[in-house]
């Protein structure tokens, strides 16, 4: 197996720039004040009005949280899971091209996404303003998961290269 250290350079980023946004209290991540200038709520009042979703215990609808509270849980949530794509397709990657199989590059980038994903919730509960939610983690690992699965689809053919660590 032949460690190609640039490949982990996506992983990294993102894991930094995760450590980093949940770091920040929640009023520096508020962006409910620039939802109204791209998004018409009246709209969103009038369409999603019938719209609940029971989160980590709590109501989110149009009705409870307003509509650029409503806008933000999704924009929040689509957040989470895109994100935590980004990292499983790398990390599978990053594993793939140093050779290992595509299953056992899969089951470990999976364990890597699953990790970060409760290491980040539990370093929300050190931040000011921030609630870790378990639910959070589920959404994740769910967007690790699918690139995983897509990454593993993309690579499944490619030849591994038999390499020795004398060429590292």
């Amino acid at each position: 197996m032949k460690l190609k250290l640039y490949q982990w350079i996506p992983v990294l980023l993102i894991v930094i720039g995760v450590f980093y946004s949940s770091s920040q209290p929640y009023q520096k991540q508020d962006v409910r004040p620039e939802i109204g200038k791209y998004v018409d709520l009246e709209k969103v009042e009038k369409n999603f009005s019938d719209v609940k979703v029971n989160y980590a215990g709590s109501e989110v609808s149009v009705e409870a949280r307003g509509a650029a509270s409503f806008v933000e849980f999704f924009i929040r949530k689509g957040a989470h899971f895109t994100v935590f794509f980004a990292l499983g397709f790398f990390a599978f990657r990053a594993l793939r091209i140093s050779g290992n199989r595509t299953w056992k590059s899969a089951v470990i980038a999976l364990i890597l996404v699953a990790s970060y994903a409760a290491f980040d919730e539990t370093h929300q509960n050190f931040t000011e303003n921030r609630t870790p939610h378990v639910e959070d983690v589920v959404i994740d690992i769910t967007g690790g998961a699918t690139a995983i699965l897509l990454a593993s689809l993309i690579y499944r053919n490619r030849p591994i290269k038999k390499t020795s660590y004398r060429n590292l």
